[in-house]
């Protein structure tokens, strides 16, 4: 935090002056940012007795006395600096160990620690991957990290800086400056599961320092500030398949169901899972198999979402109000959002990335959607093998012509063999509608070419798309909230290839079964749009086994997926692994089909859901308030696990 004068001498933290210097004066000078810490961190520690430790940058020993009560088989401190650690051995157990190392190498053998503690340390490295990759190699699998530092948002709005004072001197330290998402998805890439994430403020314990100091309107002026943060995240074993989740990879049997072929059939039968894919289709039960009765229940394939940006999955609606002018094209409303709803933005992106796009699946899982096209940049997140949902990659794809100056090259360079994706015609003026011409003349309408929202077109544009071959996502509830109108249903029946599409939260009425009222869907037409080769989008032998399970007493699957809403969707299956059962489906399945799944309750329904739910539920609430979580706005709470 900035000291109190102007600084005089400034210091990489490389520079092996700068933490000598300092000890000579790091205990004595009080600290409020070293307060508040020491009372976030403490109830955070781990609960054990045993276990082998590591105070990564342990400075003058602060945190060594707090960790050696917990009787650790084994305890190493670590510190760049000789003068820091000389002053941490006054006050450590002799069987502490300490020991003079650079972060970008860890004492301690491959899985040789079960907890890391590093204390206002990641912003002065330079190579965090590497620290990380440490952490990673050392740490046995459960084992622990628990990180404190500066909170990177308030210190760039406060200007603050880290320096001391030295015989009337002051010394500035240079420092690293790296978003909380940034660092989280470091972690998250080295399989490591964020499971704490708290950004405390300075309270009535610190007022006495900045009293002291004659600092007491700053002091209130924080008042509510985020000061520092405190992750603590989990060293987890990579799954190399989702079936690692099933034991010992023994087949699955879904029997006694109604087993939906398409739009108009319904057959009885049981099916049969080995490893990720339909094995087979048929009467007969496998007696080897684990079984799931499936009696009362369809069984269709999991429903695919052609249009979504999954991180804005706990946005709120941003727009105008139902009394307002509607907006006349995309680029309006995007403007005046950043303008008018600019608090509520930077709100919501306070939640880590990695954090909201978990939240953008499970609203598609909770619908049954278990592909979604996803238009955005691949994050590393989306790719994990334990992620929720199926989430495409191999396609291209640009924002817009609005956004997009370099669209034409991006269009000719994208591989031939592969959809690309884009926005267009997203408006009710003139301006979207001829966004359909200009992409003719641009030789960027043909076969490939899959265009979202098109709520401008006419007859004529619709006729110019199905003579290039091209695709249409539409997304009904969005446009309608937008501009107050969605495609005609004569317009849409005119359509040669045709998907639906939710988009987000943050236009949207729900989730994709709120765009299936506007217009039914086969769910092979979007698998065909965006070239899907693994079998998803219908029920076939060798197929990837994604599948959903409705209560429903309908005699086609069309019926049954017009009428439904998001609690009558009471099993997914995504690779033959199940990821969301309701309470009535969870008693039925087998108790090694169970492991891994937590309660949740959504809009009053209840639904186990396999993920680190307890962490998500943190990290967001610690954003949005304790009990203020809404999914496309169904309030959500955590009811935990058995």
């Amino acid at each position: 935090m900035k000291t109190w004068s102007e600084a005089t001498a400034f210091l990489a933290p490389g520079d092996s002056r700068v933490f000598d210097l300092w000890a000579q004066v790091y205990d004595s000078q009080p600290n409020p940012l070293l307060m508040l810490e020491e009372r976030s961190v403490t109830p955070l520690l781990p609960h054990l007795s045993g276990g082998d430790l590591l105070d990564v940058g342990c400075g003058t020993g602060r945190w060594l006395t707090r960790l050696e009560a917990l009787s650790p088989v084994s305890l190493t401190g670590t510190d760049s600096s000789v003068s820091m650690l000389e002053r941490a051995r006054a006050k450590a157990h002799p069987n502490t160990k300490l020991e003079q190392r650079e972060c970008s190498t860890l004492p301690g053998e491959n899985a040789s620690k079960d907890f890391i503690l590093t204390s206002f340390v990641l912003s002065y490295l330079n190579d965090l991957h590497g620290f990380v990759s440490e952490c990673a190699r050392v740490l046995r699998f459960g084992g622990w990290v628990l990180i404190s530092d500066m909170h990177p948002g308030t210190a760039a709005k406060r200007a603050w800086t880290r320096s001391f004072r030295v015989k009337g001197e002051k010394f500035e330290i240079a420092v690293n400056s790296r978003s909380l998402e940034e660092i989280i998805a470091v972690f998250e890439y080295y399989d490591f599961e964020l499971r704490v994430l708290i950004e405390p403020s300075f309270e009535e314990p610190e007022r006495s320092i900045f009293e002291d100091a004659g600092k007491l309107t700053e002091f209130e002026e924080l008042a509510g500030a985020a000061a520092i943060y405190v992750l603590k995240l989990q060293k987890r074993r990579p799954r190399s398949t989702m079936t690692a989740y099933r034991r010992g990879n023994t087949p699955l049997q879904l029997t006694n169901a109604r087993i939906g072929f398409g739009p108009t059939t319904l057959r009885y039968g049981a099916l049969l899972i080995e490893g990720e894919h339909v094995a087979s289709i048929g009467d007969d039960a496998n007696a080897a198999a684990l079984s799931l009765n499936l009696s009362d229940y369809v069984l269709l394939p999991g429903l695919i979402n052609a249009h979504d940006h999954l991180e804005f999955g706990l946005f709120p609606r941003l727009g105008r109000s139902a009394d307002a002018p509607s907006y006349r094209n995309s680029p309006e409303w995007g403007e005046e959002i950043h303008q008018v709803h600019v608090d509520t933005i930077e709100r919501y992106r306070q939640i880590p990335k990695t954090i909201r796009l978990w939240w953008g699946a499970i609203r598609n899982l909770l619908c049954g959607v278990t592909t979604v096209c996803h238009h955005n940049p691949l994050h590393p997140q989306l790719t994990r093998p334990d992620f929720p949902i199926r989430v495409l990659s191999h396609f291209a794809w640009s924002h817009s012509l609005a956004l997009d100056p370099h669209l034409k090259e991006k269009f000719q360079a994208a591989p031939r063999d592969r959809p690309f994706i884009l926005h267009a015609a997203e408006g009710v003026d003139e301006e979207s509608r001829n966004e359909i011409s200009r992409l003719n003349e641009m030789c960027v309408l043909d076969e490939r070419t899959v265009l979202v929202h098109g709520l401008a077109c006419t007859a004529h544009e619709i006729a110019l798309i199905n003579r290039r071959g091209a695709s249409l996502v539409v997304c009904p509830t969005s446009n309608s909230y937008l501009f107050a109108r969605t495609l005609s249903r004569d317009l849409l029946n005119s359509i040669e290839r045709i998907a639906l599409g939710s988009d987000s939260p943050i236009t949207a009425d729900g989730d994709l079964l709120d765009e299936v009222r506007y217009l039914y869907m086969q769910t092979g037409a979007p698998a065909k749009i965006l070239q899907l080769q693994d079998g998803q989008g219908r029920i076939e032998k060798f197929g990837v086994a994604d599948l959903i399970a409705v209560r429903s007493h309908h005699n086609s699957p069309a019926r049954v997926l017009s009428d439904i809403a998001f609690h009558n969707v009471e099993l997914v299956m995504l690779a033959g692994v199940v990821q969301m059962a309701s309470p009535h489906l969870y008693v039925r399945l087998p108790h090694d089909l169970r492991s891994g799944l937590e309660l949740i309750e959504v809009a009053g329904h209840h639904r186990w859901i396999r993920g680190h739910l307890q962490s998500l539920f943190a990290v967001a609430e610690s954003v949005l308030g304790h009990d203020k979580l809404l999914l496309s706005g169904r309030k959500m709470r955590y009811l935990g696990t058995l």
